[in-house]
């Protein structure tokens, strides 16, 4: 049994296709196939059925492909021991963040970080919170910025910051009257949404009151996965939504004035760092925690409190 083979269990698993595992491992898939068959041989169980399509992992397969992982990470902890002792950041480092933080956040820090480690390849990916913990749980990803809590069993959550959410109304709207508003103010119309999957909708679905949108004639008016969507559609076409902190410090006045905050106490989404329990990486990961609330802005900073530093 080799690291290798085990490698290629864990890309088959992963992709559910032996030729696209071949291709993520950079060997052929004769080769594959057959240091796959030789490791069967050898622990005498079949690993996968290959009479499905996709490929699944036999009930056996299952419990081997789950060690098979915690051996590669804990082999892949070995060289990282040793460049961490020397401060070497490098090779890849492969971020997940969702799609209401990746515009706002990513520009106040990334540059920098590109900037002081030259030598480690950043690939970042966006994608909704479930995509960010199936692919820490695969390995395809090293860290995840998502909103938690997420209670996800073999995940660690490590919390940045608190982010305020703001509403946004059309010029026209009665709730820029106000000039602050609460949950209770909220009408079940004209309220615009995020598509299913994100998680930013579920906040504001919770924090508007599930009951009042049932009972609304148009809760749900039009769908969008974009927040620059909701605000043009809002411009246009009237009706609010709510909108995360930092999606508002570009805005032009015009826009700004369209905004309002909550009374207190005000409703906030907790912004975290997210990596499997047995996540490697670990002092790259810490340096790239410090260089994000390094460039907070000023009120998100005061916000953001201290953390403890991961072991």
């Amino acid at each position: 049994m080799t690291l290798s083979q085990l490698d290629y269990i864990v890309a088959v698993d992963t992709y559910r296709h032996f030729a696209t595992a071949a291709e993520a491992c950079h060997i052929t898939q004769p080769t594959l196939s057959m240091q796959i068959q030789k490791l069967e041989d050898e622990l005498g169980v079949l690993v996968f059925d290959r009479s499905k399509q996709p490929v699944v992992p036999t009930e056996t397969g299952q419990a081997i492909l789950v060690q098979a992982r915690d051996v590669l990470r804990m082999a892949r902890r070995i060289p990282e021991i040793v460049s961490e002792s020397k401060d070497n950041f490098r090779g890849d480092f492969r971020i997940g963040i969702i799609p209401t933080l990746a515009p706002y956040l990513l520009p106040y820090f990334i540059g920098e970080f590109m900037a002081k480690y030259p030598a480690v390849s950043i690939q970042i990916q966006e994608m909704v919170t479930e995509q960010v913990v199936e692919r820490l749980r695969n390995g395809l990803i090293d860290v995840g910025l998502v909103v938690t809590p997420l209670s996800e069993n073999g995940i660690a959550e490590i919390p940045l910051f608190q982010e305020p959410f703001v509403l946004y109304a059309a010029e026209s709207n009665p709730l820029l009257a106000r000039t602050t508003v609460s949950p209770a103010d909220l009408p079940a119309d004209g309220l615009w949404l995020l598509t299913e999957g994100h998680c930013f909708r579920n906040q504001v679905m919770n924090l508007c009151g599930a009951d009042r949108q049932a009972n609304g004639t148009s809760a749900l008016r039009y769908e969008t996965g974009s927040l620059e969507t909701l605000i043009k559609l809002i411009d246009k076409q009237g009706g609010y939504t709510l909108l995360p902190y930092l999606a508002t410090p570009d805005m032009d006045p015009q826009r700004r004035a369209r905004l309002r905050s909550f009374t207190a106490p005000h409703p906030v989404r907790e912004v975290s760092l997210v990596m499997h329990r047995s996540f490697l990486k670990r002092k790259l990961i810490n340096t790239f925690r410090a260089e994000i609330l390094a460039h907070l802005p000023a009120e998100l900073g005061e916000l953001a409190g201290r953390v403890v530093e991961m072991k």
